[in-house]
């Protein structure tokens, strides 16, 4: 679950997000991000079950661009075209991100928000989520968009140290943004107590262990203030970094609660 040192630029991927239409009147829409190393297209048949129960939902999937990969361990000699929405160095991650291609990666899934919004669909109607990687994508999407979304989900995620270090001083301090760490050119973070949160992760992950469920969560309460009862966390007795049935179906659970 790493990449290069090389930041990826979004820009870069010409490949056009795959699209769920809705079988019922549209009303509202999941922007899902998959994992390192991952196709969007891998995630269709797994969201399927999730897809049946919520007939009125647009998922969105977009692709990460291809670039190589630089873990000083587990992925070096691999090939260097796995999808990566921004480089890590190792596993589990470190707080060494790559800013510069988070802040890309969050650009591209604002201008998808941006999209869906003067579409016509309220932004409390659109849930941003993603596995692994594209978790902590979403995750920090949710901590720095200027739209009030409807709601986050993590499955096996966890937050980048840099934005938890912005969206604490901007907490204490409204109006002054941390210069040090930019995520996008207008970049300032959207706190927005009343976001309802779901996480979810296997208590056998080793690749994202259990811990960073437990510290990003505790984040969210202890940090941003995000009030318990809007936190939904989840775990999976022997469930590695992968999804399982009862974690799809607590997903859709929440989604429909969350959406209704």
């Amino acid at each position: 679950m790493a990449s290069s040192a090389q930041a990826p630029n979004l820009n870069e991927s010409n490949e056009r997000p795959i699209v769920i239409s809705p079988r019922e009147t549209h009303n509202a829409t999941v922007i899902f991000m998959h994992g390192l190393g991952q196709r969007a297209e891998y995630w269709v048949t797994i969201l399927q079950r999730v897809v049946d129960r919520l007939q009125g939902i647009k998922w969105i999937l977009p692709q990460a661009p291809a670039g190589p990969l630089g873990s000083s361990y587990q992925w070096r000699g691999l090939d260097a075209g796995r999808p990566s929405w921004f480089d890590i160095t190792e596993l589990p991650p470190c707080n060494c991100h790559d800013e510069a291609g988070i802040a890309s990666s969050v650009a591209t899934i604002e201008n998808l928000l941006t999209r869906e919004v003067r579409g016509g669909t309220e932004p409390n109607r659109i849930i941003v989520a993603g596995f692994g990687q594209g978790a902590a994508l979403s995750l920090v999407t949710a901590l720095t968009t200027l739209h009030e979304l409807g709601g986050v989900a993590s499955l096996s995620g966890w937050i980048p140290q840099p934005t938890r270090q912005v969206s604490s001083a901007i907490l204490l301090s409204p109006g002054v943004f941390n210069s040090s760490f930019v995520i996008t050119e207008q970049a300032m973070l959207q706190l927005e107590p009343s976001l309802p949160v779901f996480w979810a992760h296997g208590l056998a992950d080793v690749e994202v262990p259990l811990s960073y469920a437990e510290d990003g969560t505790a984040f969210l309460r202890d940090g941003l203030n995000i009030p318990e009862s809007n936190i939904v966390f989840k775990t999976y007795d022997g469930l590695q970094h992968d999804i399982n049935d009862t974690e799809l179906d607590d997903f859709a659970a929440w989604l429909l609660h969350t959406l209704a």
